[in-house]
């Protein structure tokens, strides 16, 4: 009950704790339900990649956290009343992308950044991305991310599910390598 409690949470982090206002402004995604999803897509990956390394525990925390995205989508394309059948299939076409993301990104973390590139590129910029300023920061940011994420203690995911998300633009761009080292404005002062 505790794993699934933290994953939940987890989950809540990948979808409250993002500024969609500065992906939709800074890589000109669109303002859908679908940019809304590449979005939290990339961060429930981000999350699953560090909970997959935490053995039995982990796996069942990564089933939980997308059984939540899942029935979260669900929910918002009800509110938004997008009727059962076409429900159905955006979700059925959601998965797909979803796993196809999942595998690109996967391919990506563990290559270079060409690699990791490309599927952003493919998944989060619909192959459509004029600037490669754009991709950069994405790239930036991913990397940025997944250090931080990697340094988060294990037991306190597994107990609590709590990320805080790296800003994308961070005024000391020295940041990134002293992830681990709270700053005044990480503690809100």
């Amino acid at each position: 009950v505790k794993i699934k409690i933290a994953a939940l949470r987890m989950y809540t982090c990948c979808v409250e704790r993002i500024n969609y206002d500065d992906f939709f402004e800074r890589c000109t995604l669109p303002d859908t339900l679908n940019s809304w999803f590449l979005i939290a897509q990339l961060h429930v990956w981000m999350c699953l990649v560090r909970m997959r390394q935490e053995g039995r525990e982990g796996k069942y925390m990564c089933r939980y956290i997308v059984h939540s995205m899942w029935e979260d989508v669900e929910q918002r394309c009800k509110i938004m009343g997008i009727d059962a059948s076409h429900r159905k299939e955006s979700l059925k076409s959601m998965t797909e992308t979803f796993y196809a993301a999942i595998f690109g990104y996967d391919e990506g973390i563990l290559s270079d950044d060409r690699v990791l590139a490309a599927a952003l590129w493919r998944n989060l910029f619909n192959r459509e991305c004029e600037d490669p300023r754009q991709l950069e920061l994405m790239l930036e940011y991913v990397r940025k991310q997944m250090q931080y994420i990697d340094s988060l203690d294990a037991e306190d995911l597994l107990l609590t599910g709590e990320v805080k998300w790296r800003p994308m633009l961070e005024e000391n761009a020295q940041s990134i390598l002293k992830v681990a080292t709270p700053t005044y404005n990480d503690a809100g002062l």
